[in-house]
């Protein structure tokens, strides 16, 4: 069973401009709007996949009961929400898209949660721990969430039989870390940033950084490196996997798919290269789409046989 963990959920607008004209008026085009944040993103594109998924995390007013009852009403129904409800208003999120790709994220801080939400969805977390539980913590915390939060979730959560995946940036990232995950997944840039170092899309640089996390009990160092591909580490061993070739609509959300396909090829104990070829896969295949909007299946399928993985080896 795959657990998604949003603590700071969205409704997720993504528009079209010619060009961003800061200070004066931008006219918006093609406007999607899609259910989103990080986990929340995970559990849309793992029922893209076909795999089920709970989805837990804080929703408040009327934006906070769209998410749970989009998801609930997923296509396939293979979504459960089981969120806990706090006072205010889910954040709106802003995303402009320009022609060349560009992307510019107007990010709404979200609700405030109280120590007793956070006893309350801990202990919905703990409810749904166990050995073959696998969860996912992604994303931004919110307000009144502590910056441990994913450090202290996870060693409750392995020390009852559990797998974590963590993806998040800045301190919650440095703080995860120690508690060791069985999976993180920055980005060059949050690595980097982690590591105080100018930010790089070497795969030396990149793969070597890997190896320090995993040093430090990281089970699984999954990097995504935009248009340049990806590189992966476990223990002493990386790979480098190059992009597919696609035309994208928006790279929104693509991490987050990347991490479903790692996620779900876990779940269904696929060989290491099987879950970081689906990883690969389904994070190419939702760039073809607009917004966080999941691909296909058969958009996954097609992209997978393309998907290599090069083994880099000792020393890089």
């Amino acid at each position: 069973m795959i657990v998604t963990v949003t603590f700071n959920p969205a409704i997720d607008k993504t528009a079209r401009i010619d060009a961003l004209c800061p200070h004066g008026l931008n006219r918006l085009g093609q406007v999607e709007q899609d259910v989103g944040g990080k986990g929340v993103n995970v559990s849309k594109m793992l029922a893209a996949l076909g795999q089920d998924s709970v989805a837990c995390g804080f929703a408040a007013g009327q934006a906070g009961r769209q998410v749970v009852e989009t998801l609930r009403a997923w296509p396939g129904g293979h979504i459960t929400p089981d969120f806990v409800s706090i006072p205010g208003e889910t954040r709106t999120n802003l995303k402009l898209v320009e022609p060349d790709g560009a992307l510019t994220e107007l990010n709404e801080s979200g609700p405030a949660a109280s120590p007793a939400h956070l006893e309350t969805l801990t202990r919905t977390l703990l409810g749904h721990a166990g050995p073959g539980t696998l969860f996912v913590l992604a994303g931004s915390i919110g307000p009144g969430v502590p910056e441990e939060i994913y450090r202290t979730l996870t060693l409750r959560l392995r020390a009852a039989g559990a797998r974590v995946l963590a993806d998040a940036d800045g301190p919650l990232f440095a703080r995860a870390v120690q508690a060791a995950p069985d999976v993180v997944k920055p980005n060059a840039f949050e690595l980097c940033q982690y590591f105080g170092v100018e930010t790089t899309d070497a795969v030396d640089e990149l793969a070597a950084m890997g190896r320090a996390l995993t040093e430090q009990g990281v089970g699984l160092v999954c990097i995504s490196m935009g248009s340049r591909g990806a590189c992966f580490v476990q223990g002493q061993t990386a790979w480098y996997a190059p992009a597919l070739p696609i035309v994208p609509a928006s790279t929104v959300g693509a991490g987050d798919a990347m991490l479903a396909g790692v996620a779900c090829g876990m779940d269904r104990r696929l060989p290491l290269e099987g879950c970081l070829k689906l990883g690969m896969a389904a994070s190419a295949a939702a760039c073809t789409t607009p917004g966080t909007r999941p691909p296909e299946l058969a958009a996954v399928e097609a992209l997978l046989p393309g998907a290599a993985l090069q083994q880099c080896g000792k020393s890089l």
